[in-house]
């Protein structure tokens, strides 16, 4: 899992360029409210700047923008209604959402119109739901190795994962709701898309390459929970047989496919050109750092994905795919040992793991099947397609705090029309029409 660095904002007041145009000033204290919420973000994205990455309070982040997005609504809404008007275009200051961890620079951008900020909006949205994922994932220790822990306990923390895989499924819908919809609206309002520099983070490629990559987070917790009984009885003997608990190897094996396939084809966006990328002035590009994340994760799973399979054909295939069993591990260690100098304790965990059952199916070939051990090649052509667990949270808008389309604007709307027909009664109490019915 990534761990997003978080961007920071300019302060900026939504009644430098807002002007509340109803007779009743309706608006006026909203447009008050919603600097208010503004000033909150900017302070807690200030703070997560000042804070280290294991104090961060990320839940705290992710309500201020629960409560800022709908405001940041409420005035897109009115706008767009005629109930306030703009007395110029108005220009948010970001610095570089995804920042100097994951580009090359990390410049502070101004960028016009309310899309902008509402795109830099859910972009940390996201970045905040996947690290407070990140979190939950950190606190909960490597407890299947645990051999104290009680059914109870393990029950609880198995919970967890999901919790925190749901969180990156949320934060996955997110990013394809930017890259759907957000910077296209974005591009229509502008009218002049080809004037804004926008920063790589703000392409579609590299949203579509986050949703990606949190979907296949989410995939790899989903793997973890599969295999969290299994591993806790394997405690004492690790490796063959695999105890009753363990889940198939070959449904293992496809779920690190699709994996794989998810991080490559997020690297492979990552480091495709967008329009602004192409721009001489574009501001930086995707850097290494994240290139590297995308690779290496892939790789990894790769890996697993062999072991797995090597597994498979150790554990239920019997006298004839000895050599496969041998073949597929033989496969894993190989791309094990190239991630680990990169990777330290996850890819000696498993390389530890790969040789004992290495050891023993070639033990067993050996002596009992002797089956000759396919090439890398035949191999390949035995590698199945992956399998997806978890998918995307589609990501709704929430509806404006205020304005049109807001629940406050319904209420004021059926209140308005009860005192309409609170005034066509009688003075006797009657309403107009009364006995009229046919």
């Amino acid at each position: 899992m990534y761990l997003y660095e978080l961007p920071t904002t300019g302060a900026i007041s939504f009644y430098d360029f807002c002007t509340d145009v109803t007779s009743e000033k309706l608006y006026t204290s909203h447009i008050s409210e919603t600097t208010q919420s503004r000033a909150n973000l900017r302070a807690v994205l200030k703070e997560s700047k000042r804070t280290q990455d294991g104090e961060k309070d990320h839940l705290k982040l992710v309500k201020i923008l629960e409560d800022y997005i709908p405001k940041l609504r409420g005035i897109m809404t009115c706008i767009a209604s005629g109930h306030i008007e703009l007395k110029s275009e108005p220009t948010f200051s970001w610095r570089t959402t995804l920042s100097a961890n994951l580009f090359n620079t990390s410049p502070r951008l101004s960028l016009p119109s309310l899309h902008a900020d509402l795109a830099n909006a859910l972009l940390t949205y996201a970045f905040a739901l996947s690290n407070l994922a990140h979190a939950k994932v950190a606190s909960l220790g490597t407890y299947e190795r645990d051999r104290a822990i009680s059914d109870m306990d393990r029950k609880a923390k198995e919970s967890q994962l999901t919790v925190a895989a749901d969180l990156l499924c949320r934060a996955s819908g997110i990013f394809t709701y930017i890259s759907e919809t957000v910077l296209l609206e974005w591009e229509s309002a502008s009218g002049a898309s080809s004037a804004v520099v926008k920063p790589p983070d703000m392409s579609r490629e590299v949203n579509d390459a986050l949703a990606k990559s949190s979907l296949a987070d989410a995939q790899t917790l989903a793997i973890r929970k599969l295999l969290s009984k299994s591993v806790y009885d394997s405690n004492v003997a690790p490796g063959p047989p695999l105890p009753k608990s363990h889940p198939s190897p070959a449904l293992i094996s496809k779920l690190h496919l699709e994996c794989s396939s998810l991080y490559s084809s997020a690297r492979t966006l990552a480091i495709t050109p967008s329009s602004a990328g192409k721009r001489k002035d574009a501001p930086g590009e995707v850097s290494a750092d994240v290139r590297h994340y995308l690779i290496e994760e892939a790789a990894f799973h790769d890996a697993l994905s062999h072991k797995w399979l090597g597994v498979d054909a150790g554990e239920n295939g019997g006298n004839e795919r000895g050599g496969d069993a041998v073949g597929f591990l033989a496969w894993a260690k190989k791309e094990l040992e190239e991630l680990k100098g990169r990777k330290k304790d996850r890819v000696s965990n498993e390389l530890e793991s790969v040789n004992v059952f290495l050891k023993h199916y070639k033990k067993v070939n050996d002596s009992l099947h002797f089956q000759p051990v396919p090439t890398q090649a035949d191999l390949q052509a035995r590698v199945p397609t992956g399998r997806l667990v978890r998918s995307a949270t589609a990501f709704v808008l929430p509806q404006p705090a205020f304005g049109p389309g807001s629940v406050e604007d319904a209420r004021r709307k059926a209140e308005e029309l009860g005192l309409e027909e609170e005034s066509k009664t009688t003075s006797d109490g009657t309403y107009a029409g009364a006995g009229s019915y046919f």
